[in-house]
Formats: structure tokens, C-alpha cells, sequence
């Protein structure tokens, strides 16, 4: 099952932690839908043979468009690709766009799953992240979107952030809870180079992160999680039983996926290619005919490498199994090897033929995905 990611790359403004190509400008959006109804027809053999089960907007701020826009676009989509019948399509959404109107709107176009970008429900945090919504509408908007029929619905939230105190951070969750809702998306705030975030705190102009504030958090997350019965199918994203974003899951398990807008990546098990992150040069390239990408063949090196950077992020962990029949025998040795020291010092645990995170090692996982990599 292939999966389609559509990145809209507008925002209202920028938040100062982001960097994923976005810009807050409005201006050059009929343009950029004119150009990416073409991408869709120009990359059609892409998924050729697959049937693709899910569909993400990402952004960027999806909720931007109107009913009208993002119905054009899903209606090309069903006409282009071989689409399942029980599609699951997200759309990404800021609290302050999902009043009312625009959610019932949004229900009408067959989008039947939220993620919502809530981050936290304290002014002063999201103050800090630059957020344009309010707490009172990152609430508001939640129990909007159930009243409308939505039951699929996501919430992102951030930890780490300075002046959010592990009492407030329960207090997060605590509301989160409050919305029985399926899903949770938890990120530490990572300080990325040349974000607005990064040049503030190296100008001493905003307090910086604290790696143990995050590490903390992170364990209060994981306690949270497990007294609620929650599953913590992958390092930053928590569900009620079974209710995996099957989208990003995909991602995880490394499967195909098309990804159509500027910046955005694709991905055929063999290959891997990247638009050009820019709208003008991403609109002026499909008026030509053109799709503005660049393409890397994964060797069986890179191949090894990506399936233990995804899979050991997950509670399925990583299959000896899998690497028996991918890699041969002798990787298998070699990658039990690299285990054992890790496996003693209770960074990861072996379950049957599975090498999984210990709740220790979760703390750790970009560290000892590196020890892992073969070079």
C-alpha cells in the first residue's frame, strides 16, 4: 500500500522553531495549485502497480486552502492514481483556521482525519514559539472538530519548552487526555540551524532549551503514555490501540510513497528524490512540463542504514529476519555484534528475532542508531 504526501507550503507566519520550507506569503497560491495539478498528472507512472492507501497534506498550513481548492486536488488525485476505497486522508491544520465553517468544509471534501498543530495549551509557550493561536482556540477547535463527526484526530504537542515546567507538562497531557483522543504527537524542541529560534538565542534574546528539562519530560511522556494505555508505536507518537497514523507508519515500515509539492520527497524502495523547495522555481519548472527534482539510487549500504534509522524508532523494532533476507547471513552477524554491547548496558533489548529501544535506550535512539550504521 503506497502512500501520497502533498506539501502546501503556505503559512501565515513563520513559527520561530520551524524548518521545513514554508513562506508566509499568500501571494503566489493560485499559481502554485495550477502547478501542482500538473505535478499529480506528470508523476502518475510513480505509483504505477501500487494502490495507495493513504493521502497526507503537510505543510506548511494545509487549512489554508478552501473546500474548493483541496476538492480539486483530491478529486485529480482519484482521477490520476488507483486510490483505496477506505483512503486515509490528514490534513495538517492550525486551531485558529478550524472554526466552524471551515471544519465542516473540510468534512465534505472526504478528509477524515486531523492533525492538529496544538503545541500547548499555555499562552506564554506558545508565545514563545511564535504560534498565531490562542489556548483557548487550540481547545475550542478540538471539541468543534468532534462535535463535526470527526473521531480520527491528532494533536501535536511540544515539550522542552523553557519556562514549561514539568507541572505544566502534565497539565498538557492532562488536557489532552480530557479529549479521549486517539492519537498524540509529542516533540522535544530542537533548536534547528539558522531558524529564527536559533538566531534569538545565540543573540541572547530568547532563553535557551534544556537538554535535561527535555530528557525529563520525555520520561514523564512515556509514564504518562503507559498509565493510559496508550501504545508508544514510535519514538514521538503515542495511540489509543491500533489507531496508528497509517501514513506515517508506512513511512516507518519503508514503503513507496509520492511525495508532490515543493521540498517534498519521494520514495520507490530503490531510489530516492527531493523537489526543489521553492515555489517560484517549483511552478515556473510545471509550466514547462518539468517536475524539479533530483534523485539519489540508494546503495545497499544506505538501504541497511535507513531501514535501522526507522525501524529501531518504532515498537516493532528491528527484524533479524528481515535483514537475513535483505542482507544475507554475514550482516546478521555483524549487526548482532554491534548489539551486544548495547544489549548489556540496557540501551536495547532482544524480543524473539526483534531488537528493540528499552525505555533507557529511547532517550538515547539518534546516538545508538549511529552505532548501528554500517560505513
Amino acid at each position: 500500500m503506497a502512500g501520497i504526501y502533498l506539501h502546501i507550503p503556505f503559512c501565515k507566519q513563520k513559527c520561530h522553531y520551524c524548518n521545513f520550507y514554508s513562506i508566509a506569503s499568500l501571494s503566489s497560491k493560485d499559481d502554485f495549485l495550477k502547478a501542482l495539478i500538473s505535478e499529480i498528472q506528470l508523476q502518475k507512472k510513480y505509483l504505477s502497480g501500487e494502490t495507495t492507501g493513504t493521502i497526507y497534506f503537510g505543510g506548511g498550513t494545509p487549512s489554508l486552502l478552501s473546500q474548493d481548492e483541496l476538492q480539486s486536488i483530491i478529486d485529480k488525485l482519484h482521477e490520476t492514481y488507483d486510490i483505496e476505497d477506505e483512503v486515509e486522508i490528514t490534513l495538517e491544520a492550525n486551531p485558529d483556521d478550524l472554526h466552524s465553517g471551515k471544519i465542516k468544509e473540510l468534512k465534505n471534501t472526504g478528509i477524515n482525519r486531523l492533525s492538529i498543530g496544538i503545541q500547548s495549551f499555555f499562552p506564554e509557550d506558545l508565545h514563545y514559539l511564535n504560534r498565531v493561536h490562542s489556548d483557548q482556540q487550540a481547545m475550542d477547535c478540538i471539541k468543534r472538530s468532534q462535535d463535526a463527526g470527526f473521531t480520527n484526530i491528532s494533536i501535536d504537542l511540544i515539550y522542552g519548552i523553557p519556562g514549561l515546567n514539568d507541572e505544566k507538562w502534565l497539565q498538557n497531557l492532562a488536557t489532552f487526555r480530557s479529549f479521549n483522543l486517539p492519537h498524540l504527537s509529542a516533540y522535544g524542541l530542537t533548536v534547528e540551524p539558522k531558524t529564527p529560534l536559533e538566531v534569538m538565542i545565540r543573540k541572547n534574546r530568547m532563553q535557551d532549551v534544556d537538554d535535561n528539562q527535555i530528557a525529563g519530560q520525555f520520561r514523564i511522556l512515556m509514564e504518562f503514555a503507559e498509565n493510559n494505555g496508550m501504545e508508544h508505536y514510535e519514538i514521538s507518537n503515542f495511540c489509543q490501540p491500533g489507531q496508528y497514523s497509517q501514513h506515517n507508519t508506512n513511512y516507518w515500515f519503508g514503503k513507496k510513497y509520492l511525495g508532490l509539492g515543493p521540498s517534498a520527497h519521494s520514495f520507490d524502495t530503490q531510489s530516492r528524490q527531493w523537489n526543489v523547495a521553492g515555489v517560484r522555481k517549483y511552478c515556473d519548472s510545471l509550466y514547462s512540463g518539468i517536475v524539479p527534482f533530483e534523485t539519489e539510487t540508494l546503495s545497499d549500504e544506505q538501504k541497511f542504514n535507513e531501514y535501522v534509522m526507522l525501524s529501531i524508532r518504532t515498537m516493532w523494532g528491528i527484524q533479524l529476519d528481515y535483514i537475513q533476507k535483505n542482507f544475507g547471513s554475514m550482516q546478521v552477524d555483524q549487526f548482532k555484534k554491534a548489539t551486544l554491547k548495547l544489549i548489556r548496558e540496557g540501551y536495547l533489548k532482544k524480543e524473539n528475532k526483534s531488537i528493540l529501544l528499552s525505555k533507557e535506550g529511547k532517550l538515547f535512539a539518534d546516538r545508538i542508531t549511529s552505532d548501528l550504521f554500517i560505513s
